[in-house]
């Protein structure tokens, strides 16, 4: 019987309610936001099914990548409106020509991350680009077994946690299925993007027309937060600078994360899947010529049918060296670190009336370390000044 009762032994995977054969674990949310399973003791006749597919509960062993690869789609517009490169919408287009069903994370009319499939190639724009904010599986693994069995080719593609909990969920292999996760350094509160939505749009959510998590029009490495909506026949747009935006900021700092992301049990490879894809950060410095600011894909390849896949792209894929690919990209093998002051945050989060106010509290650097900061950039201003006074230069 699954019973949480330290909340980093839960990743909210959903595996364990559609694997009950009684139908008697549901999923409640917590009061930061966060969903975890509730049995119900009366009807659970302790088969224990719950226990055997939660990835926590009995995690896969870390493997290395055959192969780590840069490449992109060399459609621009698919890549325009993808987080890194764009593979994986080449990799679900193939699966769809042949006949076969993609899964993915969209955002529904909450603008909510949610799982679901699509059949058809004009589907797959929902799936593209980021959502920074833990998805509902729901019955996602169910329909995904249902799509097997009839014999259909499926792309499941997800968080490691949650392929890692597919796999244990499907209990054997299938040769119809690709498994691509993508490398994640943890999922925010879907309450706290739900109070921020609401805040900034001045409770019009249902009046939200498009959410960008990562706009490339600066850049692929200086994306922008893009939100447009519609009040009082009024178009509002929004867009910052990620590291600007207040919600893109306290996520990136690692306050508003599920506990079990700071103890992530699927990193290094031990979610099982065929694919890892990812941004390549680092390409700039490993390989400069590629890099065009457009966004460039890191894919790791585990597995032989992944090998295959890839390959039938017939992409121009650069190697690199696995040890370049993890010190650009840590979160491939190691968890972030719970900030210190996350108990706190959520601690006031129901009782603050803003959320944008909460964030820039929370991230507030101590004065001493504010001080310091204004004391060397102060120096720096009257070194460069006296200098040029002085007419100093070069000799």
């Amino acid at each position: 019987m699954i019973n949480i009762v330290d909340k980093q032994n839960c990743c909210g995977c959903e595996a364990c309610v559609q694997a009950c054969p009684k139908h008697c674990i549901s999923f409640e949310e917590d009061t930061e936001g966060f969903r975890y399973p509730v049995v119900d003791k009366a009807v659970c006749i302790d088969c224990g099914a719950c226990e055997k597919v939660c990835p926590i509960h009995s995690p896969y062993e870390e493997r290395k990548p055959k192969r780590q690869v840069a490449a992109f789609n060399p459609n621009d517009e698919i890549r325009s409106h993808s987080s890194s490169g764009g593979i994986f919408t080449m990799l679900a287009e193939r699966i769809i020509q042949d006949g076969g069903v993609v899964f993915g994370v969209r955002l529904d009319e909450n603008w909510q991350a949610v799982f679901d499939y699509t059949e058809t190639i004009e589907g797959l724009s929902a799936f593209r680009g980021s959502k920074y904010v833990q998805a509902r599986v729901d019955q996602a693994f169910i329909h995904v077994r249902n799509f097997l069995k009839s014999g259909r080719k499926v792309l499941f593609t997800g968080t490691s946690c949650q392929v890692a909990a597919l796999r244990h969920f499907l209990h054997r292999e299938y040769d119809n299925l690709l498994l691509v996760d993508i490398i994640c350094h943890g999922v925010p509160s879907p309450k706290v993007w739900g109070r921020y939505l609401d805040e900034i749009t001045q409770n019009a959510v249902r009046a939200i027309r498009d959410v960008q998590f990562r706009n490339k029009k600066q850049g692929w490495k200086r994306f922008n937060f893009d939100l447009t909506y519609d009040r009082q026949g009024q178009h509002y747009n929004i867009s910052s600078w990620h590291q600007q935006n207040h919600f893109m900021r306290i996520f990136l700092q690692d306050v508003i994360l599920r506990p079990s992301c700071y103890a992530c049990k699927a990193k290094a490879g031990s979610s099982g899947s065929d694919l890892t894809i990812a941004d390549f950060w680092g390409i700039n410095q490993i390989n400069p010529a590629m890099d065009d600011d457009k966004g460039i894909s890191l894919v790791l390849v585990y597995t032989e049918k992944g090998m295959e896949h890839l390959t039938a792209l017939g992409l121009d894929t650069w190697d690199a060296q696995y040890e370049d690919v993890v010190r650009f990209n840590p979160s491939i093998e190691i968890s972030k670190p719970e900030h210190p002051k996350r108990n706190e945050f959520f601690a006031k989060l129901d009782t603050t009336e803003s959320v944008v106010n909460l964030i820039d509290e929370t991230l507030r650097l101590p004065l001493k370390v504010r001080l310091k900061r204004q004391s060397r950039l102060l120096a720096s201003k009257v070194y460069h000044t006296l200098r040029k006074t002085l007419g100093g230069g070069k000799r």
